[in-house]
């Protein structure tokens, strides 16, 4: 079976879409499939092309058996809303134009944004084969939970309708959580047409290992209780409300930022001016790193900012830091907060609720047995949510589509 998967992001990329796409893919390929991946050249989210690749019209390379397309693509840094409409308008285009050169059975295209779903629908109908849209984010919704588009609610109401005519045109949904197939059954799909294959971890990738000592101590980190957070720095994580409540942390807790985003730039000033002598912010890591860096810390940070759209969610940072047996220190409610209570992988806090966010952390870190009945239940949730299983649950659903 020959698959064409559309996606913007991918390896060498480290965010989640990146992963997810590749963990999928490779799993495939092992299974038989014959896999074509049309990308850009690899830049987010600096918006800056990384070292070794250049922003071609069309070049090829392979990846653990996938064959790779990048396409030429406007790049920007991942701030400003035109700006990142250009770049997901101009990678859709050149994503349709090299799909027309590859053979397929089946077309995939992921969103969040979902110009790149636009080619897969376009592919199909010229093509005349059948599509799946995966859905990891609620876009345009999750657009209006952060404020992005102020005052331009036609806008909203434009992308809206494109969404739903995407839906309904899509031979299969493939959503990331059972709220997102709720909210789209709720709204006129039918409930069948979608499939849910949540997100997960590549179990050989990501195991429990001891602290990595050189850089725990190049970074003065050795005898801090380390709360990690490794990610986009974005509207939507509130990563400020954290900065604030920093100032009113026990001094041998020590913040841990990596990656960048939106909001980086902000960050390090805020850093600045309340003079935070126990936050470390740094660039983002190779994804080959990712694991090292998760090592050094003894709790996983994962807020989003308070709205009824993010309670839909579910952050794939979970998983990754559960294998590694970090217990969860979650600030996001709804479906995410359900999965840490289920395997008691964490604590909870209520998001943007700065006495319980101290509360909560102050706990986790003070009492020991609780933290390491919280490390159990990190393995146990990490078995769940093996990405093999997902990924062949995920190729169930793409065998039969291609039948229909």
């Amino acid at each position: 079976m020959k698959i064409l998967f559309l996606t913007d992001n991918f390896p060498p990329e480290v965010n989640a879409p990146a992963s997810r796409t590749y963990d999928h893919c490779v799993e495939w390929v092992k299974r038989g499939a014959e896999v074509t991946v049309i990308t850009c050249a690899p830049n987010f989210p600096q918006g800056k092309v990384y070292d070794g690749y250049k922003n071609r019209l069309y070049q090829q390379e392979e990846i653990d058996g996938i064959r790779v397309i990048r396409v030429w693509s406007y790049i920007s840094p991942n701030q400003g809303f035109i700006k990142r409409v250009l770049d997901f308008i101009s990678y859709a285009f050149m994503a349709f134009w090299a799909g027309l050169r590859v053979k397929t059975d089946i077309i995939i295209a992921t969103s969040p944004q979902f110009f790149t779903a636009v080619s897969g629908f376009c592919l199909s109908t010229c093509r005349r084969k059948p599509w799946i849209m995966e859905i990891r984010d609620l876009w345009p919704e999750s657009i209006k939970a952060v404020d992005a588009v102020k005052g331009n609610s036609w806008v909203i109401r434009m992308l809206e309708r494109l969404e739903l005519f995407l839906y309904r045109k899509a031979s299969k949904l493939v959503v990331v959580t059972d709220a997102f197939k709720k909210n789209i059954s709720e709204r006129g799909i039918p409930a069948e047409k979608i499939h849910v294959i949540k997100n997960g971890v590549h179990l050989d990738l990501f195991k429990p290992t001891s602290k990595d000592e050189a850089i725990l101590n190049s970074l003065n980190l050795a005898d801090k209780f380390v709360v990690g957070y490794l990610g986009t720095h974005g509207m939507a994580h509130k990563l400020d409300f954290i900065l604030d409540c920093a100032q009113q942390i026990n001094s041998n807790i020590h913040f841990l930022f990596i990656g960048d985003g939106a909001e980086k730039g902000k960050l390090l000033k805020q850093v600045e001016k309340l003079k935070l002598q126990n936050v470390t912010m740094l660039p983002p890591v190779s994804k080959d790193d990712v694991g090292k860096y998760i090592s050094l810390t003894d709790v996983a940070l994962v807020p989003l900012k308070k709205s009824d759209t993010f309670k839909t969610v579910i952050p794939s940072k979970i998983f990754e830091n559960s294998a590694m047996h970090k217990p969860i220190l979650l600030g996001v409610e709804g479906e995410s907060k359900g999965i840490i209570e289920k395997y008691n992988a964490g604590i909870c806090f209520e998001p943007e609720n700065s006495d319980d966010f101290i509360e909560k952390l102050n706990k986790i870190h003070a009492d020991k047995a609780f933290y390491a009945a919280c490390q159990e239940g990190c393995n146990q949730l990490a078995k769940n949510f093996d990405r093999k299983k997902l990924a062949e649950n995920m190729l169930k659903v793409i065998t039969e589509t291609t039948k229909q």
